[in-house]
C-alpha cells in the first residue's frame, strides 16, 4: 500500500492504494466520493468519467497512483458549494436530460469537456463527443438536448422525447 495524495474538487484528499487500485475505486471507496459511477470496468460505458488535470478520462482505465498529484474533478464538485445546480446540471434537469441517473455523472464531466472546448458545439458534434458514453434509458435526445441548451443554444424547435 502507498499513500496518493490528489486535489479533489479543489479540495486535497489522501489515502491509501494498492498499485492495482483504479482511480473509479479510489475515490468511490478510500475517499467516499460515490457520485463517479462503475458500469463496466472496461472503458465502455463512460459513467465513470472524471476530469484530472483538466482532461476528461474514464477513471475505470487509471491507477489511483496515476493521479498522485493531479487536479482531480468529480460529478461532486460541479454543483455549487451552497448545492446550487451548475448550468450544464440545470439543463440536465430543465430538459430531462436523465432518467435512472445512472450515466448522468458521466455524461454531465463528458459534457462539461466538451463545452469547455467548444463552447458552441453543433448536434452532430455533441453527438460524436458522447459516443463513449452508454445511456440505457433515454435514447439521447434529450441528453443532447440538455448540453445544446447548457452551451446557450435555442433549443426551442427541438421536441422533447
Amino acid at each position: 500500500m502507498s499513500q496518493v495524495t490528489m486535489t479533489v474538487n479543489g479540495k486535497e484528499m489522501s489515502g491509501d492504494a494498492e498499485g492495482r487500485t483504479l482511480l473509479s475505486q479510489f475515490l468511490r471507496e478510500t475517499l467516499g466520493l460515490t457520485g463517479t459511477h462503475v458500469g463496466c470496468d472496461t472503458s465502455q460505458c463512460g459513467a465513470c468519467v472524471v476530469h484530472v488535470d483538466g482532461v476528461a478520462v474514464k477513471a475505470c482505465t487509471m491507477l489511483a497512483m496515476e493521479a498522485e498529484g493531479a487536479s482531480v474533478d468529480t460529478i461532486e464538485g460541479q454543483a455549487a458549494p451552497d448545492g446550487t445546480l451548475n448550468a450544464l446540471q440545470q439543463a440536465f434537469q430543465d430538459h430531462h436530460g436523465l432518467q435512472c441517473g445512472f450515466c448522468t455523472p458521466g455524461m454531465i464531466m463528458s459534457a462539461a469537456d466538451l463545452l469547455k472546448n467548444n463552447p458552441q458545439p453543433t448536434e452532430a458534434e455533441v453527438r460524436h463527443h458522447l459516443e463513449g458514453n452508454i445511456c440505457r434509458c433515454t435514447g439521447y435526445h434529450n441528453i443532447v438536448k440538455a448540453i445544446l441548451a447548457a452551451s446557450g443554444q435555442d433549443v426551442s424547435s427541438i421536441a422533447a422525447e
